[in-house]
């Protein structure tokens, strides 16, 4: 693993981790981001267009997509029991606000299988840093974008390396512990989202990748307490 890609066997083994995920993916995250996850989410759907389709590229369980109103929404995930999960969440709550259904759709960031200039916007929330190439998900964002579409990322934060180690031993130990106190063991899922942030690049890093890739209006800012980075491009 680093900044930028993610080997074959290791991203492999981290889906099968993520899946694993899938009965307290919610608690064990708001406990991580000391309940600042929600708000987080609120601040993303702020930054998309108040119409329009939205693609959300590695969407979990749907716990960002149940909250998106009015907005055509297209869930996108390489793990299919995590659709499932989403759909079953999501459909029900669109449904009763009269929002449109979601379309669901397994796949990657680094193969959208979507046609040129689809969407409105693109987000990715909290599973960026888990892309196997990074630098070829933001060229297919930027492919699916139509002119002056945007594409919102939170993950995260990693100002440099001294707030880098911060963040591993916060989520080593302090999300650590309480992992294995859900899992009632050692060895469980949350070690493997702690080996994706060890390898994850700093905010910098990524405001560079994106403006590299032909993003436009590149800006990034670290949320309080300093604990995620949202980065936000426009396609040109």
């Amino acid at each position: 693993m680093d900044a930028e890609r993610i080997g074959a066997e290791d991203w492999n083994e981290l889906q099968r981790n993520l899946e694993a995920s899938i009965p307290v993916y919610d608690k064990i995250n708001r406990f991580a981001t000391l309940g600042q996850v929600s708000k987080w989410r609120r601040m993303v759907q702020d930054r998309l267009p108040a119409q329009g389709r939205v693609l959300e590229v590695g969407c979990g369980p749907g716990s960002f997509a149940e909250e998106v109103v009015g907005r055509d929404l297209v869930c996108l995930d390489p793990i299919s029991e995590m659709l499932r999960a989403a759909q079953s969440r999501v459909d029900p709550k669109r449904e009763a606000r009269g929002d449109s259904a979601v379309e669901f759709v397994e796949g990657t960031a680094e193969d959208l299988p979507f046609d040129d200039d689809s969407f409105d916007a693109v987000c990715s929330l909290f599973s960026f840093r888990d892309w196997y190439d990074k630098r070829a998900g933001l060229a297919e964002a930027l492919r699916v974008l139509k002119p002056g579409g945007v594409l919102v990322i939170v993950d995260p934060a990693k100002i440099n390396r001294l707030h880098g180690a911060l963040g591993w031993l916060w989520m080593r130990v302090w999300v650590g512990t309480y992992a294995r106190l859900v899992y009632r063991k050692s060895d469980h899922p949350w070690r493997w989202l702690t080996r994706t942030y060890s390898s994850f690049g700093t905010t910098r890093v990524y405001v560079r990748m994106l403006e590299e890739v032909g993003f436009s209006d590149v800006r990034a800012k670290v949320v309080f307490p300093g604990m995620a980075t949202i980065w936000q491009g426009t396609s040109p």
